[in-house]
């Protein structure tokens, strides 16, 4: 069964942002989701988030657990009868925790595939890199503490503050074919810092899906020390094909 909350401290959520060729991102979106555009373009990117103190519902609270994991994610909209939705959909998450893998899908929300993580954060900085063991994910960020937030996308840092705070309704694929799970995140606090970076990413680097041009590194934030809450909104079925038929996410 899974919980239907999960409280934590985020230590550090860094937010590495790309902005993308909409009709690009639209090719890799699930369906009801459409690209949500900002300054006209698309915006994609990759949360690196260190989570401690993770306590499940009314499970105990876990002191010593420590997990580094990584986020892909596309910001989104879609379209129900009650209006239009801001969010972000997650193809894929990795983690260093055999816990948080073992339990995605089941306690936690949506489905978690392990990684080694390589983690260096002197004086501010941080420094990540990333190898999936399946061997699809390779990654590899290098962020310092800047003066001033640039962007060609976010006129300021409070507008990317504030994007990222209304889009705080993430769905992925879940452990259950066919579904996506929806998490809400939640915390009194949305506090970030400029961060200047240099990322290689496998999915935002393969020129088969972003040719040459189309996607470019657009800022970078972090966030620190955040008691925050994960509840579990519902689920979504994407649009079936023929062969699959409908599956049954509630």
């Amino acid at each position: 069964m899974t919980a239907q909350a999960v409280a934590c401290i985020i230590e550090r959520r860094l937010l590495v942002n790309y902005r993308i060729e909409p009709e690009l991102v639209a090719r890799l979106l699930p369906w009801p989701f459409r690209p949500q555009l900002v300054s006209g373009q698309a915006v994609g990117g990759v949360c690196f988030i260190r989570l401690s103190g993770l306590r499940a519902g009314r499970l105990p609270r876990v002191p010593r657990l420590v997990s580094e994991n990584a986020a892909h994610r596309f910001a989104v909209e879609w379209d129900d009868a009650s209006g239009t939705h801001a969010g972000v959909f997650v193809p894929r998450r990795d983690t260093n925790s055999r816990i948080s893998a073992a339990a995605g899908g089941k306690v936690f929300p949506g489905s978690y595939r392990l990684a080694r993580f390589e983690v260096d954060e002197p004086a501010g900085q941080v420094r990540i890199n990333v190898t999936s063991r399946d061997g699809q994910v390779q990654l590899a960020v290098a962020a310092v503490p800047a003066d001033t937030f640039l962007s060609e996308v976010f006129g300021t840092l409070d507008d990317a503050i504030g994007f990222f705070r209304r889009g705080a309704l993430g769905f992925s694929p879940s452990a259950r074919a066919g579904c996506l799970d929806g998490v809400r995140l939640h915390s009194a606090r949305w506090a970030a810092q400029p961060m200047r970076a240099e990322i290689r990413s496998s999915l935002f680097d393969d020129t088969a899906l972003f040719p040459p041009g189309t996607c470019s590194l657009d800022s970078t934030l972090v966030m620190r020390d955040l008691p925050a809450r994960w509840d579990i909104d519902h689920p979504l079925t994407p649009a079936p094909t023929a062969a699959e038929g409908t599956a049954d996410c509630l």
